[in-house]
């Protein structure tokens, strides 16, 4: 499934940024925060995400925080909306919302299996009437500090019977395999206190940096000797290496308690993104800008927006911003005093903020 954006509800301000994806499946994110202060909004209110693009069709997410009806009060509804005017036949559309953390629903297989249901200029909502009782919402993992995460996939269903199926590919856990089996290693990398052990071959054809460091001028300083890698620490390493072979964002290491876990999350991931600028991994970068839009508030959105600036992540840099204008948390923050932090130590940030009310 590919990535199409995010959307911030911030009591009924809604902040975030979309991507456009022309391929025929995506998900978009859509983050409550708040949640306690819309919960008591009449029957039928509705707040919508930031307008998305899949399969060349535009869509938006229904939040309903108080049912879409009188008869599913108590509980949250959630709809997938069609955006496009003059449909007239029906788009036959697979779709599911989840929470951002129920992984075994977000599956491309668990979808597919889904009944297709008809989009059109004359129907162009379907969901649920009632996806989980406000009550148990309160009470799940799914929902902290006021705010849960809800991740909506959606696919364009086919009418093709295919009765071949192709079993997934499994290229990544062989090479994740070589890799904690240590069978054929050729290089060693010391990391503070921790030595890893990998393989050129797949270094090199991951990334340019590591490609310069052992097949370039300078090989011949590091093809017997330890590899010494300055100014990272060595959880951040192995994730970056987890990440080398295969392909996706490894687990969060954090050590601290559930009351700090967010935070130290965050830290980590920061220090994860400053290492895939380092050695030119461009889709962990991206993981990373997408895991860190989770963690912004009042007290990290200048951290976050300075790693981003640093960096070059246009993408997070715009979700900080769009989260900054917001009335309420533009009034939250100058009652914090985090304003006068800002002027004083990130006035390039106060700059592109005002430039953002200019238009």
């Amino acid at each position: 499934m590919s990535f199409a954006g995010v959307s911030i509800i911030n009591y009924s301000d809604v902040t975030g940024y979309s991507i456009e994806v022309s391929a025929a499946s995506g998900y978009h994110l859509l983050v409550v925060r708040g949640y306690s202060r819309t919960k008591y909004y009449a029957s039928g209110t509705v707040i919508r995400s930031r307008l998305f693009k899949v399969g060349g069709h535009r869509w938006c997410i229904q939040y309903f925080p108080e049912g879409n009806a009188a008869e599913c009060a108590g509980s949250v509804s959630f709809f997938l909306a069609l955006l496009d005017e003059n449909v007239t036949e029906p788009l036959k559309m697979q779709y599911d919302f989840s929470f951002v953390d129920e992984l075994e629903k977000q599956d491309p297989a668990y979808i597919r299996a889904n009944e297709p249901h008809g989009f059109s200029s004359s129907h162009p909502c379907w969901g649920y009437d009632g996806l989980i009782k406000r009550d148990a919402l309160e009470k799940s993992k799914h929902f902290n500090k006021d705010c849960f995460t809800i991740r909506c996939d959606l696919v364009i269903a086919t009418t093709v019977d295919i009765s071949i199926k192709v079993p997934p590919s499994t290229i990544h856990q062989h090479i994740n395999d070589l890799l904690l089996s240590k069978e054929g290693t050729d290089v060693t990398f010391s990391v503070g206190s921790e030595t890893f052990v990998a393989h050129r071959c797949v270094l090199v054809a991951r990334s340019t940096v590591f490609k310069a460091q052992l097949f370039g001028p300078m090989k011949e300083g590091v093809v017997a000797s330890v590899v010494q890698i300055q100014d990272m620490e060595a959880k951040v390493f192995r994730a970056l290496l987890s990440f080398v072979y295969t392909d996706s964002l490894p687990d969060t290491e954090v050590d601290m308690g559930e009351g700090k876990k967010g935070g130290e999350e965050a830290l980590w991931l920061q220090h994860l993104l400053a290492a895939t600028d380092r050695y030119d991994l461009q889709r962990l970068k991206v993981l990373c800008e997408e895991k860190l839009c989770k963690h912004i508030d009042v007290k990290s959105v200048k951290t976050i927006f300075t790693i981003a600036e640093r960096h070059n992540c246009c993408g997070l840099k715009e979700v900080c911003l769009e989260f900054l204008k917001a009335p309420a948390i533009l009034k939250e923050i100058t009652a914090a005093d985090v304003f006068d932090d800002i002027i004083r130590t990130c006035p390039f940030l106060l700059k592109e903020l005002i430039g953002k009310f200019a238009f």
